[in-house]
């Protein structure tokens, strides 16, 4: 075994020999994998082996299709069978609920080049001949589904790798990890030492082990998982000789079932409810190729569903039952990435649907490490998505919720419940004895309305019970007064000599002035949106910025990867150390000057003006701005004061009627301005002229921030794209990922909407091809499975020339 290596990746499964064959194929061949056992040991050789190119996330389901279309190239080069079957597939409904969310599906599949079909459910036994038609009400058609041998793809992974020129070390145990002073990782096994510049973690079952060596809890969890095998049954017999193929793989959703054919007989797998979590606290090192003991009386009910959905299956004989445990992450998503804090360790895991991913996440790792960027937009498994609130006992409790619901509808006004309340405000009791609705943001309880006694979110796909009630919360602020909580932000503060010049550099806006703000665009060096924030200049010596509280450790990865090292700068997230109120509409600014000693008149406190100020008695520090677009201000209070600051607002703002509101109607104001949003509008597959933020690029600044030359690039020719608002004649709305269609062609997708309830009119935010982006008409937007006539909205719906915001 070597004594150095560039990068040793641990685990070898499906995902470290996707990682390792990526490496290779990008150059790096100095790379070793080091596996405790044989391949494919842990999770990897009892897999079902299904794969699939349908993802929640568009992004993820791009990679699916990768990962997909990756098995005929690892089998060409390693000489290794993948016994890959592109059998297609049917995804079932049962229920008209689910066959509008197969129609969103089906809408996103359009603009990403993934065939989809609707069809009926008579259609769907044609295809599939063990369904009865009698029990679904329609289906969708994919062509893309599948199934392979486990051992066969990740040995081809390995074969691959080794013949690009890297190494792979069998039955090598990592026994610790430790950084040196040098900033070199030293890998302790069994067999010796390593040392490597990067060190990825692909531990699998063993995942949370391997992060402990360098002091990390990843939020992983495994769960044990059946799947049962038949035996042969004429019915698949008949079909392969009538037809000469397979029986196509299906998907029930509604009961949390997926099936495909194995051999003579037929493969069965269940997402059960009553699931049960696998060596919660630690995984045995040697636990190897066993599987665990069944429990059919578990699966029983969903099994029960399945033979009244799949007659054929009451008539034949059950020859073996599957039970193994899977790793997953709280959302169901893999962890993908660097970590934060830890220059040169990688993890890829959680990847529960590895022979559906294992391609991708190993090409974006790959991508991330050599090219600084994962060459994608891989948000949705980025490992910055957690904190350090995503505790063991969190996880534990969404993991099993999240395997639960697995092939449950997650409806867009939904939200669930499991280890929740976690993270709360000063406020919270407060708010919710006003009958608060919360929602969760990056472990924080967020007010999403306000509900009378007895009335609760109906979950739908169309307008639901909020409807009413988030109208009148926007009408308080439109026509008088209305208060939020804003505390789910992200909040940083940036102090040290060197803190206006790296500030220079690593936005790509002007900085403000003392006493001022301004929206700040922070790039990548490939010119695409990394960030969006407000920066306030508080005094010159401390500076203020506020984001997406979803993305905080994101950026904080992001920040500190580029921090001097000579201790110039220093960067704090405040978190909850800071909490947040506002206050918005006309009479926003009669509520402050009640409340404060401080002139806050236009002419002394303008727009973007930040000032230190006590609302009441407690110290606060305020910003003249609103992502209401209205006349606002944003209010940073200690969490010891935020309940003072609030109290007084609220009996100050008692004369204009003043209301609370939640971020739905939130929501729906910032839709009347075309303000996007991050994770949605804003993203690091798009550019600041195609998002419309180029206004807030000083292209023409001295400093050379990251991103300028590829921004000025962009700016020339004018990138691929344009966001755009559009008005949508709906009576449902768009929830995002819908295709927009331009003259009977999908041109473009939606990124975000909703219901403008103040101007009484639908609006979908989205991106279409430059070429067409201010054509007048032709554009359709397609909302469960129907295209409706949409306009785009180039002015905003509301205050369109800033008055009421800068008066």
């Amino acid at each position: 075994m070597k004594s150095h290596a560039k990068v040793v990746v641990i685990g070898g499964g499906v995902v470290g020999c996707s990682v390792l064959f990526h490496l290779a194929r990008h150059g790096w061949t100095d790379v070793v994998l080091l596996e405790r056992d044989e391949l494919t040991s842990g999770s990897t050789w009892h897999a079902a082996g299904g794969m699939h190119t349908i993802n929640g996330d568009p992004n993820v389901a791009k990679l699916q299709k990768y990962t997909i279309s990756l098995y005929k190239e690892i089998e060409e080069l390693s000489g290794q069978a993948t016994g890959v079957h592109l059998t297609g597939g049917v995804l079932l409904a049962a229920t008209e609920a689910r066959l509008d969310w197969l129609r969103g599906v089906v809408s996103k599949g359009r603009y990403l080049g993934i065939d989809l079909e609707v069809i009926s459910a008579k259609e769907a036994a044609e295809l599939m001949p063990l369904i009865d038609p009698s029990q679904f009400v329609g289906a969708v058609r994919n062509k893309e589904d599948g199934h392979l041998d486990p051992s066969g793809v990740t040995h081809a992974y390995a074969k691959a790798a080794r013949k690009l020129g890297a190494e792979v070390e069998r039955f090598t145990k990592v026994e610790d990890i430790v950084r040196r002073p040098d900033g070199l990782w030293r890998v302790i096994t069994n067999k010796g030492d390593i040392i490597a510049e990067h060190v990825v973690n692909a531990g699998g079952l063993w995942a949370r082990e391997v992060g402990r060596m360098v002091g990390l809890e990843l939020p992983v969890l495994a769960m044990e998982h059946m799947y049962l095998i038949t035996e042969d049954m004429p019915e698949v017999a008949d079909w392969n000789k009538k037809t000469g193929t397979e029986i196509i793989h299906a998907v029930d959703f509604d009961g949390e079932l997926y099936l495909r054919q194995e051999r003579g007989g037929m493969l069965m797998g269940t997402y059960e409810k009553a699931n049960k979590v696998w060596s919660e606290f630690s995984t045995p090192w040697n636990f190897g190729h066993e599987l665990l003991e069944p429990d059919i009386d578990r699966i029983a009910p969903s099994l029960e569903v399945g033979f009244r959905h799949f007659p054929a299956f009451q008539k034949t004989g059950i020859k073996q039952i599957i039970n193994g445990p899977f790793t997953f992450a709280p959302d169901g998503n893999p962890l993908v990435g660097p970590v934060r804090g830890l220059p040169g360790f990688w993890v890829a895991c959680g990847v529960m649907a590895g022979f559906s991913q294992g391609g991708g996440v190993g090409l974006a790792l790959s991508n991330w490490m050599i090219e600084d960027d994962p060459g994608a937009d891989i948000w949705a498994m980025d490992v910055a998505r957690y904190g350090d609130w995503a505790t063991m006992a969190y996880t534990n409790a969404k993991v099993r919720e999240n395997y639960s619901r697995r092939f449950s509808i997650r409806f867009p006004n939904e939200e669930l419940p499991a280890g929740r309340p976690l993270k709360t405000t000063p406020l919270y009791d407060t708010l919710a004895a006003k009958g608060a609705q919360w929602g969760v943001s990056y472990g924080l309880e967020v007010p999403l309305w306000y509900a009378p006694d007895g009335v609760k979110d109906e979950f739908s796909w169309r307008r639901s019970t909020d409807f009413d009630h988030v109208a009148k919360e926007v009408a308080s602020v439109r026509n008088g007064v209305g208060l939020s909580e804003i505390s789910n932000f992200a909040k940083y503060k940036v102090t040290g000599e060197g803190a206006a010049a790296w500030l220079d550099r690593i936005l790509a806006c002007k900085l403000p002035k003392r006493g001022r703000m301004t929206l700040a665009p922070m790039l990548k060096e490939d010119g695409k949106l990394i960030g969006d924030f407000t920066l306030a200049n508080i005094d010159d010596a401390e500076w203020f910025i506020a984001g997406s509280g979803i993305a905080e450790q994101y950026h904080m990865r992001w920040f500190e990867a580029h921090l001097p090292k000579d201790g110039s700068v220093r960067i704090e997230a405040l978190g909850q150390k800071l909490t947040g109120l506002a206050i918005a509409g006309p009479k926003a600014r009669a509520v402050l000057a009640k409340v404060t000693r401080a002139d806050v008149s236009s002419a002394a406190f303008p727009f973007m003006a930040v000032a230190r100020m006590d609302i009441g008695m407690a110290p606060c520090l305020v910003g003249r701005v609103s992502y209401t677009g209205d006349l606002g201000y944003e209010i940073w209070v200690a969490p010891e004061y935020q309940r003072a600051a609030y109290q007084t607002l609220l009996a100050a703002g008692e004369e204009f009627s003043i209301g609370l509101f939640g971020s739905r109607a939130l929501n729906a104001l910032r839709l009347e301005k075309n303000y996007g949003s991050w994770a949605r509008e804003y993203r690091p597959i798009y550019g600041a002229v195609e998002a419309g933020l180029d206004r807030f690029v000083a292209y023409g600044k001295d400093a050379d921030f990251i991103g300028k030359q590829a921004a000025l690039a962009e700016r020339k020719q004018g990138g691929k794209l344009r966001l755009r608002a559009f008005l949508v004649e709906a009576d449902a709305d768009v929830i995002g990922d819908e295709a927009i269609w331009h003259d009977g062609v999908v041109r473009g997708w939606v990124t975000s909407g909703g219901f403008a309830h103040n101007s009484k009119t639908s609006v979908a935010m989205g991106y279409v091809l430059k070429e067409i982006a201010d054509r007048p008409d032709g554009f359709e937007i397609e909302i469960l499975g129907k295209r409706h006539k949409a306009r785009v909205q180039a002015a905003p719906l509301f205050d369109a020339n800033f008055e009421r915001m800068r008066g």
